[in-house]
């Protein structure tokens, strides 16, 4: 299927030129030597501009000049390369389409059932050929070779399962790669015109099965992709002019009322209007818990409306929400190779064209060489090398057999894919392979304090009283005057009130805002104050000791004994301290803390266990807090009184000293230092196009637990891209060194080094989406 995603005028050389960008959904391209052969055939074409092949997914996103090419053209390049356009579109009415393939019927689809077909008859051959030998008389004769009934049987296998795979062979051949269909197709023509029925019935076979096994195991990875698609919902209902109807979700207009009832997804990214209910994130956060939802709060599309009713006004389009760009963003991160992946591809370019040279060797040079027959001694036992031209060919043919990459190419790839995929399920939104390997290779992790050790958010956390007055005389006055304030201290004061069920009351008269120091007002005719305790001192007390201190010969009122005792414990503990009283009596202390996320210390001491090296906390706050909140949640190291430029020397610093580095912070006030660490991960970006853009990886949700599963799940990433790659070098290698000597034959080289291969570094792959994160300390 087809989705025009852009339409651009463009000027080129004086020109004027419109350029269209197309999707085309091409299922059978599923492996890079199948999106080479695509690319030539697109790069023949005069007037596109350019193409996005992603086999991972079975698409094609192409650029062209409309007024150079049609779609009808792109769609003909593709099928000239020998693969099916699944549909397509219009130039002029583009259709909405799937980013990718569809599930196919892989082994009932037309190349399966050929492939059957000619295991039943290659398998009939045989029991004629060696069991039933009585029974194979001579049918024909061609060109004085007489054809029996056995080599009938072989030849029927051939034409069934051997023409696809030739087929293939040519469009390879046209578009000048030198690929796996055309050392296939070669071999299997070759061997049937020299009479060698058997060897190509069964390499026909046998690589037919191993095609659709690589079909099947592609079609495995994508499976992941396809049910993060899924989350979407299709369709929405939405309240117009007074009745609710049901509208495709593409068709919703923002500002626009949807009705989301008990068990339905929610459609579109929006704004709770009307209704409360639990509603839960996990397709977004990964958060298995779900969340409460009323009047004003955000909601996200894909997410379950668990078991209320909500009325949502739909803030963003289909194509804009949350779960749209987590999808998108998770698409294009094929595009970013890893450098293993690069590696694999760079190898891949030198290594088959060697070991066709090796091959067409074998083939040809030995029974130059060789009489009747040469014995060997290798590694203490005696190996016979026969002479004649038919053993050696048969042996260049397996070795044929053994210079596909395929394994080794697609090893790395769906490794890539597994991993991201299952990293999205779980609130983590990895942006390219390249980040997936670089997070797993870091020695160091550096934390903004606000936002990701702490919750961000201010809060009350001790209410002292003094002298004769009651704890809710201190939250009553404190409340009273913080009414007109603004600051995030005055609304940790009103919301830890309201909690207590305290009536903000009296109202304050004669407000005024002392910067830098607090607040004084009127309350019942008297002058109150709240503020800080250098305040407090300009008014006549002194705080540092418990006697009366005089302020232009008053001698005022001593603050009780545990007022410096209760200061010196909160500030020791890195907390904010706001006193209340008169100019001659203080009522009491309240003590605000931006709280520490109860995952942070787990999350600290996972990362050392997972083996980080370093892990340092960075903060714009003062020293007593940030060493208050370092020795509470762990980490090795605090730098405290940083301005965004401070943290960007201390990321290279850490690089310096430890080596790779990983900054999380919020994604907009760490921007720069995010920028400068090898990996940046951004806090709580669901809903935030800004972290979404500057991260290399976004934690969806506020849940800095997610950290340790993150660094886990690439650090194995890691390890299962690097047994792939190995071990299918590692198995060619042995193979290609046994063929010489006799020890491999065509149906070991293709069950094993193909097909066994190819499904090795698959299932392996897989094992990425059982890596789960562990239940939040938050949750």
């Amino acid at each position: 299927m087809t989705d025009d995603v852009a339409s651009v005028d463009s000027t080129q050389d004086g020109g004027h030129r419109r350029e269209l960008s197309v999707r085309l959904t091409v299922p059978e391209m599923d492996c890079p030597s199948c999106a080479q052969k695509v690319d030539k055939s697109l790069q023949r074409v005069d007037g596109i501009t350019k193409a996005m092949l992603q086999p991972t997914t079975g698409t094609a996103t192409v650029t062209y000049d409309s007024e150079q090419v049609t779609e009808s053209d792109v769609v003909a390049a593709i099928e000239g390369a020998g693969y099916e356009v699944v549909s397509s579109g219009s130039d002029d009415e583009p259709t909405g389409g799937m980013d990718i393939a569809p599930p196919s019927d892989i082994w009932t689809s037309p190349r399966a059932l050929k492939t059957w077909v000619g295991a039943v008859f290659v398998t009939l051959g045989l029991l004629v050929e060696f069991v039933l030998t009585g029974v194979d008389p001579t049918i024909a004769t061609i060109v004085d070779y007489p054809l029996t009934l056995a080599d009938g049987l072989f030849l029927v296998a051939i034409v069934s399962s051997g023409y696809p795979v030739v087929r293939s062979g040519y469009y390879s051949a046209r578009n000048l790669s030198l690929d796996i269909d055309l050392l296939m197709g070669t071999a299997i023509i070759a061997a049937t015109g020299i009479g060698y029925f058997v060897e190509a019935a069964t390499l026909a076979v046998l690589f037919s099965i191993a095609e659709l096994l690589e079909d099947y195991s592609m079609d495995r990875a994508r499976d992941s992709l396809r049910e993060l698609m899924e989350l979407s919902p299709d369709e929405a209902t939405v309240r117009r002019e007074g009745e609710e109807i049901t509208v495709p979700a593409e068709d919703v207009a923002i500002r626009e009322t949807v009705i989301v009832r008990p068990g339905d997804k929610i459609p579109l990214d929006g704004t709770v209007v009307d209704g409360e209910s639990a509603v839960d994130e996990s397709p977004i956060t990964g958060e298995s818990v779900p969340v409460d939802k009323s009047t004003g709060d955000d909601v996200y599309a894909g997410t379950i409306n668990e078991g209320g009713y909500l009325e949502v006004e739909v803030t963003s389009t289909a194509g804009e929400s949350t779960l749209s760009q987590i999808i998108e963003l998770v698409q294009g991160a094929q595009e970013k190779k890893t450098e293993k992946e690069q590696f694999v591809d760079r190898f891949a370019g030198y290594y088959t064209p060697a070991v066709v040279v090796l091959a067409i060797l074998t083939a040809a040079v030995p029974p130059l060489l060789i009489g009747d027959s040469l014995t060997l001694d290798v590694a203490g036992a005696s190996v016979v090398l026969p002479g004649g031209w038919q053993a050696w060919f048969i042996r260049g043919l397996t070795l044929l057999v053994i210079a596909c990459p395929c394994a080794f190419v697609i090893s790395t790839p769906v490794s890539v894919v597994s991993g991201i995929t299952s990293a999205a399920k779980n609130g983590v939104l990895i942006k390219g392979g390249n980040h997936l390997e670089a997070m797993g290779e870091v020695d160091a992790v550096a934390l903004d304090k606000t936002g990701t050790l702490t919750k961000g958010e201010l809060a009350v956390t001790d209410v002292v009283s003094l002298g004769e007055f009651e704890e809710a005389d201190v939250l009553r006055y404190a409340a009273s005057l913080e009414q007109r304030s603004e600051h995030p201290i005055a609304e940790a004061i009103l919301a830890r009130a309201d909690d207590v069920g305290i009536d903000a009351r009296p109202t304050p008269s004669g407000f005024e805002s002392l910067t830098g120091k607090g607040i004084r007002a009127d309350l019942d005719g008297e002058t109150y104050y709240a503020g800080k305790p250098a305040l407090f001192e300009e008014l006549g007390f002194d705080l540092s000791q418990s006697r009366p201190a005089t302020d232009g010969g008053t001698v005022t009122e001593p603050p009780a004994e545990n007022a410096r005792d209760a200061l010196a414990e909160f500030e020791q503990a890195g907390k904010t301290v706001v006193f209340v009283g008169t100019e001659s009596e203080l009522v009491g202390l309240v003590a605000i803390a931006d709280e520490v996320r109860p995952a942070s210390r787990r999350a600290v001491e996972r990362l050392h266990e997972l083996g980080v090296d370093h892990v340092v906390m960075l903060t714009g706050d003062n020293t007593g807090t940030a060493r208050a909140i370092a020795e509470d949640v762990g980490v090795d190291e605090y730098r405290a009184e940083l301005l965004p430029e401070d943290k960007v020397d201390a990321i290279e610093s850490l690089q310096r000293e430890y080596g790779s580095v990983a900054m999380v912070g919020d994604g907009i006030n760490d921007a720069p230092a995010l920028a400068t660490a090898d990996v940046g991960i951004a806090m709580g970006a669901a809903g935030t196009d800004t972290a979404l853009e500057t991260a290399d990886i976004a934690l969806m949700g506020d849940d800095v637990g997610k950290l340790p599963y993150l660094y886990a799940l690439s650090h194995k990433a890691n390890g299962v891209i690097r047994q792939n790659i190995w071990s299918s070098l590692g198995i060619k290698a042995v193979l290609a060194f046994g063929v010489p000597l006799g020890f491999v034959s065509v149906a070991l080289a293709v069950v094993v080094g193909d097909m066994g291969m190819s499904l090795g570094v698959t299932g392996n792959a897989m094992r990425l989406s059982r890596v789960q994160p562990e239940l939040s300390a938050d949750s």
